[in-house]
């Protein structure tokens, strides 16, 4: 019997991270890109609050950018496991935020995206590592 990863276990990871990106991305765009009226439109607290506004969207583009990049090109893969725990704490900061503004019913998706985190952060690390170059 061998420790090799299965690929099911290799695609679900990399389907995982694919879909974190991809959402990251999409949320750093809305909050650096987007005219404030239709961000707002999505996010009413954004108006009040442009500086952490901003900050998140940064946030966001690094953490779509790190859960994806070092993996695929092998360069630093450990970055990978380090931008999911950075999704981890972006997810809780983000639940306790709703949660302080009386929207704790908005955190669903916080928690679905930060359970992928989770997944990304045990499967890289123990089930299937990915090797620098």
């Amino acid at each position: 019997m061998t420790n090799k990863p299965s690929k099911v276990m290799h695609i679900s990871l990399w389907v995982a991270q694919a879909f974190l990106a991809l959402i990251f991305i999409w949320a750093a765009y809305a909050k650096l890109l987007q005219p404030i009226e239709e961000t707002a439109k999505m996010l009413p607290w954004a108006k009040d609050n442009l500086g952490l506004l901003k900050f998140t969207g940064v946030v966001e583009l690094l953490g779509a950018l790190g859960i994806i990049l070092p993996a695929a090109l092998r360069i630093q893969p450990k970055l990978t496991i380090l931008a999911a725990y950075g999704i981890i704490a972006l997810m809780i900061a983000a639940s306790i935020f709703h949660i302080s503004r009386g929207e704790a019913s908005l955190i669903g998706m916080n928690i679905f995206f930060l359970l992928l985190a989770v997944f990304v952060v045990w499967g890289r690390s123990k089930k299937a590592p990915i090797q620098a170059k």
